[in-house]
C-alpha cells in the first residue's frame, strides 16, 4: 500500500492533474466527505488527509510514505529537526503548485524602513520563526518573535507585534485589514516529499508516482 499525505484546499485542487498523470484518481471528494483516509482508484494507493503543517511529520514517521507541502512547512520542519536529510526525508521534485510568498507585512501607518534604519528592535508575530529569523538576522535587525498559529493580520491591528511574517497570495487580506506588504523574503511552492526509507522498500511504486509527476511537471 502507498500512501499520500496532503491537506485540504489548494494543494489537494492542484495536486490532482499531477495524481491523474500517473493514473490515480482519488474517488471520493474530501469537501464532501467526513473521512480522513480516501480510495483511490488504484488498489494499493491511498490519500490521507492531514494538516498542512504536519505532511513532512506523517511522511518522517511512515504514517505516509510520500507527501505534498509547500517550501514554508518543509524550511520550518526542516529547521526543528537539522535539515531535512537528518529528518529522513527526501525532496525529489518542485511541483510548482500552490504558489505564493513568504513576506514582511505591517500596518499601513507604520514606517518600516524608518525603524529599520533606526535599528530598532521589533516585534515580529509569524507561524514561520525559522524563515523570519533567518532573514532578519541577514538584515542585522533584531527581533522578538511571536509564535502565532492563524489570524496573522490581528497582531499588528491589536498591538501584539510590529510587522509579520506571513504567507502572500493574492494581498487581498492584507488590504481589507490595512495592512501593506514590505518585503517579499521568498516565493514559495509545493514539493513532493518522500520517506527515504520507504524509498528503499518501495522503490518501483514510489518512482513510478515520482516519475509521472515529474513528466507532468516537465510538460506544464
Amino acid at each position: 500500500m502507498i500512501t499520500l499525505a496532503l491537506s485540504k484546499g489548494r494543494i489537494f485542487d492542484e495536486v490532482m492533474p499531477l495524481l491523474a498523470a500517473a493514473g490515480i484518481e482519488v474517488l471520493e471528494d474530501p469537501e464532501k466527505s467526513r473521512k480522513l483516509i480516501l480510495p483511490t482508484n488504484q488498489a494499493d494507493v491511498r490519500v490521507v488527509l492531514v494538516r498542512a503543517s504536519d505532511v513532512p511529520t506523517y511522511v518522517q514517521y511512515g504514517g505516509a510514505d510520500m507527501g505534498v507541502c509547500g517550501k514554508d512547512t518543509l524550511i520550518e520542519h526542516g529547521a526543528e529537526w537539522g535539515g531535512a536529510a537528518r529528518s529522513g526525508l527526501f525532496l525529489p521534485l518542485d511541483l510548482r503548485i500552490a504558489r505564493c510568498r513568504v513576506s514582511v507585512a505591517v500596518r499601513a501607518d507604520f514606517d518600516y524602513q524608518q525603524a529599520v534604519r533606526q535599528g530598532s528592535r521589533l516585534k515580529v508575530a509569524t507561524k514561520y520563526p525559522a524563515i523570519a529569523r533567518e532573514f532578519f538576522a541577514a538584515k542585522g535587525v533584531h527581533v522578538d518573535m511571536v509564535k502565532l498559529y492563524g489570524s496573522m493580520e490581528l497582531a499588528p491591528l491589536t498591538g501584539l507585534a510590529d510587522a509579520i511574517v506571513d504567507l502572500v497570495s493574492t494581498g487581498n487580506t492584507l488590504k481589507a485589514n490595512h495592512l501593506v506588504e514590505v518585503e517579499r523574503i521568498m516565493d514559495i511552492s509545493s514539493h513532493l516529499v518522500v520517506n527515504q526509507a520507504m524509498l528503499k522498500l518501495k522503490q518501483a511504486p514510489l518512482r513510478r508516482i515520482i516519475d509521472a509527476f515529474a513528466s507532468a511537471v516537465t510538460q506544464d
